[in-house]
């Protein structure tokens, strides 16, 4: 029976859901609870002519389905529903509206912003309580039956330990529309991403791991249309199994497996950044695409009291309702059709607190989460949480399961305060430097649970972060009040370009420091694309809707000299972290275990090399820290690292800690091409603004204790599980029991930690504990305040939550 001639379905099967090909039909299921009818409608190939209308004739437990013989791949369709429109009772059922699948694999056709899309009539006095009855097809995408075989050949997932991992954030469009050696129709496609010359270019990064932003098929909104601007970012979803047709040059899924499978050839891992929080369809007045039409009460979060009304914890108008099992059901499909289909290797979840909210409130033991972790495909995948959202209780920082990774914003502006001169920063750098374990360290959660970033597609780039004092985000036409106001940067003398040689020295030194910082802080470093060569906004830190020269990497200055000397110090930072274990480590240091015989695994030092005294981490005004660290290297033999940091604006001399060690320089952010140069025992005059990393052999036969035993700082043996334990916390250092809770000053925490902890380490005891210890001989370690959702263009909620508010303790494990 073809499409062309059928009158009527038979009675299928509920599931799989979406539209499914077995060999001799398709066969057709999708969720609603309350669509008195479901009608298929079947398209020509070009989507443009509907050439038959058919009843789903069974339902099944709310799965309605049907089955078509001698259907092929290929075959364009969508549905209708029919039920009540009664908008007061959360129920918005309009048949003239067509809907696309929710599990559809792949679109076709345009989608044309027409007023035919909403259920109701746009200028009607009653607003959504009127209905529309025109037909919205002509306006609509339609969707495509696929068939999933693919030749993965050998393919296989590099599974990247995590201490190991290097992510780099990018955007399928903007890394290639100006990149050169490309076709014309591949600029902007999978087919760039997965290109020698990318891949080339990553590896030599020491790049593992890409993380893209949003893939799936989204919406440029109206708004934007009229403003003769687009969705660049991706983060509006019209389809969360369908690739965005726009990155297909060739409109054939399998150029996204091709580049796929080549980047696992080359050893990098792919991660989807996902949104599951939210769909295109904005609030009640939204149109009226897919889920709005087959089911508006279950798939999305209502008001309880008025139930016409969408619940908006996300900024962008709805929330899906993952507390309803078929939606839950939804995302979790979702995520392994991804994870099976496409080898997807993880994925970054846009506010993923969203995703954990129950009818009572965040919750890191929701239906979710317990489900993710249950699952055995997704258990094995790399997870990444941005840990906040704009309802109440929205900022979670530390307060995702074991198996998270999270984007550590705290990280992002200590490291830009620091190296911005802000006062009073040490005790917190050191805090996130070794590994931000105030956070994290909880339920056996490691080091590498924290994501530390400088910069992301959210905000400045990390050029414009050192020649931008202010955002300018005229161009997205909202007069500049979108985008964060408090961006933790400064232009060094100048706002945005200039010629003057003094004031780009300082900021090129500055832009190197962070990087240092970043690479050389226990967790796993994130870069945005393109901040490699210098790439810049021109100021703008909101360029959600600039697809665009603006936002496009302009390869021209990964070619320029100073492009290609700041990749070369990028690529040098990564191969530190590869070639000295103790910047990756899989624990927390402790400044009360001995890594050999007088040095602990960490401590901190003035820039005179003594220790950082009480009253010296109460001084706001200081603005020189040396962090030592000391554990073994590759070969298993006890090595020192140095990192040296001179925040101030003045030259300072910084003296190596007793005792003497013969300290090779490995990266300077003051002298780029410097490497391998010994460190005098005297010392060495660090300029302003400068990060040195040094390193030292504690002697070549001397290795370190690798049997996994534990000791204290007496020689006595420690628990089997002392390592994942944190120690005791002093009193003033203890997080507050309830999230949100203000916690202790930060100056407060460092002495009262430092005191306990022969008073010189800026940070509670329970930074815990690190790699195994030297050999046999050793004596005695929300104010809902985030930088999203810019993709709405609204200004940031995270943008003006004071510091007391917005680091709530999390809970101990």
């Amino acid at each position: 029976m073809r499409a062309a001639t059928a009158d009527r379905l038979e009675p299928g099967r509920p599931y799989p859901l979406g539209a499914n090909w077995n060999g001799l039909g398709i066969n057709f299921a999708v969720f609603s609870a309350h669509a008195t009818r479901i009608q298929l409608c079947l398209f020509d190939a070009t989507g443009r002519k509907e050439i038959a209308r058919l009843d789903l004739p069974e339902c099944t437990d709310e799965i309605w389905h049907g089955y078509l013989p001698d259907a092929h791949p290929g075959t364009v369709y969508a549905f209708r529903a029919d039920g009540p429109y009664q908008p007061q009772h959360g129920h918005r059922f309009n048949s003239s509206k067509l809907l696309l699948d929710p599990y559809a694999r792949k679109l076709i056709g345009q989608f044309r912003w027409s007023d035919a899309l909403f259920a109701y009539r746009l200028h009607s006095n009653r607003a959504d309580l009127s209905i529309d009855r025109r037909d919205s097809a002509p306006a609509m995408p339609k969707c495509v039956v696929v068939d999933e075989t693919f030749d993965w050949r050998d393919d296989r997932r590099p599974e990247v330990p995590w201490p190991q991992t290097v992510i780099y954030e990018t955007h399928v469009r903007g890394v290639s529309m100006r990149r050169g050696g490309l076709r014309q129709p591949e600029r902007g496609t999978f087919a760039a991403l997965g290109s020698p010359g990318f891949i080339e270019h990553l590896l030599r990064l020491g790049v593992t791991t890409v993380e893209l932003l949003p893939v799936h098929a989204f919406v440029h909104s109206r708004a934007l249309v009229n403003r003769g601007l687009r969705n660049y970012w991706g983060y509006d979803t019209l389809g969360f199994f369908a690739p965005e047709p726009s990155y297909l040059s060739t409109r054939r899924l399998d150029e996204m497996r091709i580049a796929i499978r080549q980047l696992h050839a080359a050893g990098i891992e792919v991660l989807l950044d996902v949104v599951y929080n939210h769909t295109c369809e904005g609030n009640q007045l939204g149109p009226t695409l897919s889920w709005r039409g087959l089911d508006n009460a279950s798939y999305y979060r209502l008001q309880p009291n008025d139930p016409r009304l969408n619940i908006d914890e996300t900024g962008c108008g709805n929330t899906l309702n993952l507390s309803h099992p078929r939606v839950l059901q939804m995302v979790m499909d979702s995520l392994r059709y991804w994870c099976t289909a496409f080898n997807i290797d993880g994925f970054r979840f846009d506010l993923s607190v969203t995703l954990g909210r129950e009818p009572n409130g965040y919750d890191k033991g929701s239906g979710f989460f317990d489900a993710l972790g249950q699952d055995p495909i997704l258990a094995t995948r790399k997870l990444i949480a941005e840990p906040w959202d704009v309802g109440p209780g929205g900022y979670q920082l530390g307060n995702h399961p074991p198996g998270f990774g999270e984007w550590n914003d705290r990280f992002r502006d200590t490291v830009r305060r620091f190296w911005r001169g802000d006062a009073g920063m040490r005790p917190e750098l050191a805090a996130r430097l070794a590994g931000s374990a105030d956070i994290f360290h909880h339920q056996r959660r490691r080091p590498w649970a924290s994501i530390n970033f400088v910069t992301a597609h959210d905000g400045f780039t990390l050029a414009d972060l050192v020649a931008y004092s202010s955002k300018h985000n005229e161009a997205n036409g909202e007069d500049n009040h979108d985008g964060r106001d408090d961006n933790c940067s400064a232009n060094w003398g100048v706002e945005g370009t200039t010629d003057d040689a003094g004031i780009r020295a300082v900021r090129a030194r500055v832009a190197r420091s962070m990087l240092v910082t970043l690479y050389a802080a226990l967790g796993t470093p994130m870069l945005l694309g393109g901040d490699e060569f210098g790439r810049s906004q021109r100021g703008n830190n909101n360029a959600y809707c600039q697809d665009n020269e603006l936002s496009w990497f302009d390869w021209e200055l990964a070619d320029s000299e100073d492009g290609r000397q700041l990749s070369a110090f990028v690529a040098r930072l990564a191969a530190l972290r590869r070639e000295h274990p103790l910047l990756s480590g899989p624990r927390y240091p402790s400044g009360d275990r001995e890594a050999a015989p007088g040095l602990r695994e960490i401590d901190w030092f003035d820039e005179r090399g003594e220790s950082v005294s009480v009253p010296a981490w109460q001084d706001r005004e200081r603005r020189a820290l040396t962090m030592r660290r000391v554990g073994p290297d590759r070969r298993g033999e006890c090595e020192a690292l140095l990192l040296m940091l001179n925040g101030s604006a003045q030259p300072l001399r910084f003296v190596p800690p007793a005792p003497m060690l013969a300290w090779r320089v490995l990266a300077d952010s003051s002298r780029p091409e410097v490497e391998a140069e010994a460190l005098p025992a005297e010392g060495i005059e660090l300029p302003p603004h400068t990060a040195l990393i040094a390193a030292a052999k504690l002697g070549a036969r001397e290795r370190v204790r690798l049997d996994g035993t534990n000791t204290d700082a007496t020689g006595d043996a420690l628990p089997e599980d002392a390592e994942d334990a944190p120690d005791e916390l002093p009193a003033a250092a203890a997080p507050a029991d309830e999230p949100g809770a203000r916690p202790e000053p930060v100056a407060q925490r460092a002495a009262a930690a430092a005191s306990a902890s022969r008073q010189s380490i800026p940070v509670p005891a329970s930074i815990g504990a690190c790699a195994p210890r030297h050999a046999a001989g050793t004596a005695a370690d929300s104010a809902a305040r985030r930088e999203a959702p810019r993709h709405t263009g609204r200004a940031s909620p995270r943008a003006a939550a004071p510091d007391s508010a917005r680091a709530p303790a999390p809970p101990r494990g």
